[in-house]
């Protein structure tokens, strides 16, 4: 804590010297409950930025948080009046903030609330003031109807296609393709100026291949507008004409530009010329500013970043080809917003102090300062006979309680302005000590060390320390009292130990606490180990004795080469030393002994020498694995390419076999190590293919027969330049989550296929139909959802890499599906029982299925009137359609269930049931061809005799009334041939489908279930004259009957078929 410096007069002496000597404000610790319990001004700690764009589609949010005791209150002004929330029902502040939301959910307009933006927090103590927040709506507006003429060029003669985007905010991202979604490739010939237009610097035939379209990106609404595509015609000749420079832009040998402080400058110069000419940079005077210049567009463009006032100046940008050069000359001036160079801060003063507010800002052209208290003009605030303006500094002498309040400084010129807020509050508070009550200090003897008392009061408190609770205050010798409060002990000595004590105190009271010092013997090797030469196979044994305060504990830990030694069954630890048992030669090393306190720590080191039997060396020494490379060098540096040279290790009695070069890089995966090349054991130079962007860092592994070697040092770093992507994702899919979906996913580029800063990557999807249209989204993942989309359709995806550099190259088409769903009931199912001892079934697959069919789940269960058996359950595959049944019983009828499958689930079911016999115990015919025809039975005879009879009598009746009018003569008619009977029927089945089930037109069933053509021995259609009858308008019929000489019967009648029964009853008549 820093004390209050002595005051002194300012009489007689000028005003800016008596600033030097006014009292320090006082500094509140960031302990929260000495901040809970001060009164404190508001502080703004959080606001939306000035000029502030926002979403239409989105809520808006102006940001507005601030702090201080008591919890300050927030209202806000719209272009400079009261705006009044509550009166607006989209708009409400967040509970103890001050932060506006404007919710749109329910309707509304963003462009509505457009506007100038202020917020006030205050409380008892002042008011805060955050910036002026212009709050903007994006706006992406559509490019104006224009027809584009086919523009006619002589070939070899500069060309600009102007672009001309329509003006969005925030201005859009310019880029131009073809119609078909081709880039335009881009060299120093062909490029595209920072104001969005193409340039040509000669134009060739092949330019006439293409269209050229400009593509303008909208930043919000993530959307692409597309300006009508130009159309090339290129006159050609036999040969182009070489021409010297000229600057397509800008215009003239001579221009100026102005660029405000702190942002990046950028000129421009692009010239004509056969061949294209080569752009290069000069500054008038001097160099180009080092460490922030950076060529673009094919040195077409030079971008200086972070301008300051020194790099103002001429420019001058040279165009050169072989028929000769140009320059143009740009004079750039170098204007400043308003910046800091002291910014107000917060300032606690105690009753009586002095104190001041200093607010320096500097610009071009040099702002001006404006004063404000409370958010009100200091001019028109209520007088303070303590407080006293001059210019850029606010005095304040003789300070009292209830002078607390808020301050701003506004600093503003052409080109912006600044304002802070810093608030004068003052307090009177007793003295506290921060620190923890009887804390204990331990230290070595004779080392340095300090004992900390924080503390705080208002006026600031001062500070003594005393020992053991008496004698003069310690400062001096071998102590030295900070203002912090710390006292610090410059070498502690035994009698040092005690309780030492510090004491606060202002004119309201005094705080104290105490601080108890132990003081430790150090810790000492005493005996430590040497150097040795043991022979191999002895036992040896390395000393390592300690010494160290007996209220401490002590911890012995051994390395070998700087590296934590493995014990092993070979070693063992003692008290006061190290044994290795049969010492080999791999145990040769550095052997280090530490011993550990957690106040201090001792070590001691050695060098272990193994000495072998000369004659077996060769034979007794076993392999190892090679030790690391060492000494890795780059060299031969270039754009693709760097060669790696190292010196190889100790090959421990084992060739080396081959080395392992692996990279690592620091942006995507830093610390994580990949095997780049392989290279053979006789070799220590490889020269290494590199990829674009890539900030590479190389290590060599040794292997032999036996293993690995330990990696090598790193290599020092190498980085490429960027490039644009040359490859696309792979692994392309597209499946959907949900029914209502599709996620596209892809394997993402690795470290070394980026080629570029901000890697993205360009999702395209539409429907698999050339009259679709592309959708597209740019994202970061490797993964993009396609939402609301129809259940299970195809898509066409494509997903391109784009970077900072470029796009890669047009990515192939893949395709993809949206989510399945339960797919609908198969078409049909058709149940034929060939015999009493299976059941046959057949169906189709469902008419949408709704998604990839994965099976059919068929239920199936025996009943007999209300007896029912096992439901039994089979899992059949998605190609079959067939199935059959093997019968428990030759009675039962048969129910099943049929369901498809997809991996949504199971979806509609279909339900029939097996028909019922026409006798339980013997089983019809029309399910059977192993049983006795049904003609032969009794039963049925005596029924089709009944109904013969019956139709007999019913026809002579009828035709006995028509005879009896006498005027319709009477011709034989002749029998039919009946139709054979149905398939089906010859060979036993049935079918029992939906379809089947349906009889024909003119059809009559049969009574064992089959279908015939309806047929008749007596048609009243073959009575008539040419087989054409009429009827009155009263249903009689009124056609003349002939009889028809049967020719059968006049040929010796010779067919074999019965004559029907209406030729039978006129013989009778």
């Amino acid at each position: 804590m820093i004390p209050r410096r002595a005051r002194i007069s300012c009489a007689g002496i000028a005003f800016a010297l008596c600033l030097q000597h006014l009292v320090s404000a006082i500094e509140v610790p960031l302990d929260s409950n000495i901040q809970s319990e001060l009164p404190q001004p508001p502080t703004i700690t959080k606001q939306s930025i000035k000029d502030y764009i926002v979403d239409p589609r989105d809520n808006i949010f102006i940001e507005c948080e601030a702090k201080g005791n008591p919890v300050p209150t927030f209202s806000w002004t719209r272009n400079g009046k009261f705006f009044n929330v509550a009166k607006d029902p989209k708009v409400s502040m967040r509970r103890r903030s001050g932060t506006l939301v404007i919710d749109f959910h329910s309707g509304g307009r963003p462009e509505d609330y457009e506007g100038e933006y202020q917020c006030f927090a205050r409380n008892d103590f002042g008011t805060a003031l955050s910036s002026k927040i212009h709050l903007q709506v994006s706006k992406s507006p559509l490019w104006p109807k224009e027809k584009v003429d086919v523009i006619e060029v002589d070939e070899g003669a500069p060309l600009s296609l102007q672009c001309n985007p329509p003006p969005g905010l925030p201005e859009p991202v310019i880029f131009w393709m073809s119609s078909s979604m081709e880039p335009i490739p881009q060299d120093k010939r062909v490029s595209q100026g920072h104001k969005g237009d193409l340039y040509f610097s000669n134009v060739l035939a092949q330019d006439a291949l293409t269209d050229y379209s400009c593509n303008a990106r909208f930043h919000f609404t993530h959307t692409i507008q597309q300006k009508n595509p130009y159309t090339l015609k290129v006159k050609t000749t036999r040969g182009i004409t070489e021409t010297t420079p000229s600057f397509m832009y800008p215009y003239g040998t001579s221009s100026s530009q102005m660029v405000l402080r702190g942002m990046d400058l950028l000129l421009e110069c692009i010239a004509s010329g056969v061949p294209a000419p080569d752009i290069m940079w000069y500054k008038k005077g001097g160099e180009l500013p080092p460490g922030k210049t950076k060529m673009e567009n094919f040195n077409k463009a030079l971008r200086i970043s972070n301008v300051s006032e020194e790099d103002s100046g001429e420019y001058s940008c040279l165009a050169s080809n072989k028929m000769g050069s140009i320059r143009h000359t740009i004079s750039v001036r170098v204007k400043a917003a308003p910046y800091w160079l002291d910014q107000p801060e917060n300032l606690i003063l105690a009753p009586g102090e002095d104190g001041r507010l200093v607010c320096r800002a500097n610009g071009n052209p040099k702002p001006t300062i404006q004063w404000l208290v409370n958010g009100e003009p200091i001019e028109s605030s209520p007088p303070n006979p303590s407080r006293e303006v001059a210019g850029d500094t606010i005095v304040f002498r003789d300070t009292q309680i209830g002078s607390s309040a808020v301050y701003q400084c506004n600093a503003s010129n052409e080109h912006g302005y600044l304002l802070a807020n810093a608030f004068v509050s003052v307090l009177d508070v007793p003295p506290r000590i921060l620190a923890p009550r009887n804390q204990l200090i331990r230290v070595i003897e004779n080392n340095r060390t300090r004992l900390d008392c924080p503390f705080f009061g208002s006026p600031i408190p001062t500070l003594r320390w005393f020992k053991n609770g008496q004698g003069n205050t310690l400062d001096g010798g071998n102590y030295k009292a900070h203002e912090n409060g710390s006292l610090e002990m410059f070498m502690a000595r035994k009698e040092d130990q005690g309780i030492y004590t510090c004491v606060a105190t202002n004119i309201l009271g005094k705080a104290e606490a105490q601080v108890r010092l132990e003081v430790k013997d150090p810790t000492r090797i005493v005996r430590g180990p040497e150097d040795q030469v043991v022979k191999r196979g002895k036992i040896l044994q390395l000393p390592c004795r300690v010494k160290h305060d007996p209220t401490l504990r002590v911890l012995v830990t051994w390395l070998k080469d700087n590296a934590p030694l493995y014990l092993g069954t070979r070693m063992k630890k003692e008290e006061e030393g190290l044994t290795i048992f049969g010492v080999t030669e791999r145990d040769q090393g550095d052997y280090t002994c530490v011993a550990s306190t957690e106040l201090d720590k001792d070590a001691a080191k050695a060098y272990l020498t193994v000495l072998a039997d000369p004659a077996n060396r060769l034979r007794d020494l076993p392999k190892e694995r090679p030790d690391q490379p060492r000494d890795l060098e780059l060299s031969d540096l270039a754009e693709r390419s760097v060669r790696l040279t190292w010196i190889p290790g100790d090959d421990k009695n084992s060739p080396i076999t081959d080395y392992v070069v692996q990279f690592e890089e620091d942006r995507m995966q830093p610390g994580v190590w990949h095997d780049h090349s392989r290279y053979p054991g006789s070799v220590n130079s490889a020269l290494l293919s590199l990829s674009p962007y890539v900030n590479y860092q190389f290590r060599v592994i040794a292997v032999n027969d036996v293993g690995s070697s330990v990696p090598s040092l790193p290599s020092e770093r190498y980085q490429t330049n960027g490039a644009r992507p040359e490859i696309n994702p792979t692994g392309v899919q597209g499946a959907g989550t949900q029914k209502n979906n599709m996620e596209i996913t892809w394997t993402p580029l690795n470290a070394t296929q980026a080629y570029g800063p901000n890697l993205r990557y360009i999702v395209r999807w539409r429907r698999r139909d050339p009259r679709g249209s592309w959708h597209n989204e740019t994202v970061r993942s490797a993964r993009h959802v396609v939402w609301n989309t129809p259940i299970y359709v195809p898509y066409e995806i494509k997903v391109q890499a784009e970077n900072d550099f470029g796009r890669a190259p047009e990515p192939d088409t893949y395709i993809g599906y949206s989510g399945e769903d339960l797919p609908s009931s198969p078409r049909y199912l058709r149940i034929r029982q060939p015999n009493l001892e299976i059941i046959n079934l057949e169906w189709d697959h469902p008419e949408h299925p709704n998604g990839i069919i994965t099976g059919y789940t068929l239920r199936y269960q025996p009943f007999n009137g209300t007896r029912t058996g096992r439901t039994v359950v089979e899992n059949l595959s998605p190609n079959q359609t067939k199935f059959t049944v093997q019968r428990s019983d030759p009675i039962s009828r048969y129910r099943f269930v049929l369901r498809a499958r997809t991996q949504v689930g199971e979806g509609e079911p279909l339900t029939e049931e097996s028909p019922a016999l026409l006798d339980e115990a013997t089983p019809s015919p029309a399910y059977t061809k192993n049983q006795v025809d049904i003609a032969t039975q009794g039963w049925f005879i005596g029924l089709m005799c009944a109904i013969a009879l019956l139709v007999l009598i019913l026809l002579i009746v009828c035709f006995i009334k028509r005879s009896r009018g006498g005027k319709y003569p009477v011709r034989d008619n002749k029998d039919e041939h009946l139709n054979p009977e149905d398939k089906n029927v010859e060979d036993g089945s049935f079918d029992y489908s939906d379809e089947d089930n349906k009889p024909l037109p003119n059809s009559q069933t049969s009574l064992d279930g089959t279908i015939k053509q309806q047929e008749s021995d007596d048609s009243l259609v073959d009575y008539g004259e040419g087989g054409e009858g009429q009827f009155n308008e009263d249903g009689s019929f009124i056609g003349q009957y002939t009889v028809k000489k049967d020719k059968e019967e006049t040929e010796g009648n010779e067919s074999s078929e019965a004559t029907s029964p209406v030729n039978a009853i006129y013989s009778l008549a």
